[in-house]
């Protein structure tokens, strides 16, 4: 079996075989909380004229998501796991943009065998579907900061996943300790950016 780790929207392209698009900084992680908190299923789609559109077509649906950090006009959701928390999304759909993570589950989806998002909340259960099947040929893509830089978070928990899926445990603690020492954890303690919560990231981190 082989396991490579790609970055960013151009390694999305690229993936192939069984590929994990991560975004643990939110997308990923707003996605399981939507999904531990009842929702039936997501759909991802790359743009905002997109969502809408699907939502306008599926009564009961709602919009979750993120331009430039923050939720776009007529969205019903951020891309904060702290903001729904407490958000009952029982039988809904929930479509979700955001400028990362949807991009790269979009790019993905022509060349991948099998697509999953992945983030540090669901690292072992991405680890076990992956194996599923035994495949030839497993893809992690660390989507990074819109697509185009790459961040921490997403780099770790590829390399996370990567022992993991050879059969390592890992160091939860040490990865955790690293993103938080670097500039994209951060980013939530700044009140000036519309759409972060410091509560995101001890969501984001709580790995498994």
């Amino acid at each position: 079996m082989k396991i490579s780790i790609h970055s960013l929207l151009e390694g999305a392209t690229k993936a192939t075989g069984a590929v994990a698009v991560i975004d643990t900084f939110r997308a990923f992680t707003t996605a399981a909380v939507a999904l531990a908190n009842g929702a039936s299923r997501i759909v991802m789609v790359a743009t905002v004229e997109e969502a809408l559109a699907l939502r306008a077509g599926e009564p009961g649906a709602v919009c979750m998501g993120e331009v430039g950090g923050a939720a776009p006009a007529g969205f019903d959701y951020g891309n904060s796991p702290f903001e729904i928390a407490a958000i009952d999304f029982a039988g809904k759909t929930v479509i979700q943009r955001t400028s990362a993570g949807t991009q790269g589950i979009v790019a993905a989806s022509a060349r991948a065998e099998r697509l999953y998002a992945a983030a540090l909340v669901t690292a072992d259960a991405a680890a076990r579907a992956l194996l599923s099947g035994s495949p030839a040929e497993i893809a992690l893509v660390a989507m990074g900061d819109s697509g185009t830089i790459r961040t921490d978070e997403d780099e770790l928990t590829a390399i996370h996943l990567r022992n993991r899926l050879e059969g390592r445990p890992g160091d939860k603690e040490a990865v955790r300790r690293v993103i938080l020492a670097g500039s994209e954890a951060r980013r939530f303690y700044d009140p000036a950016r519309r759409g972060r919560h410091p509560e995101d990231v001890d969501i984001a981190l709580a790995i498994d």
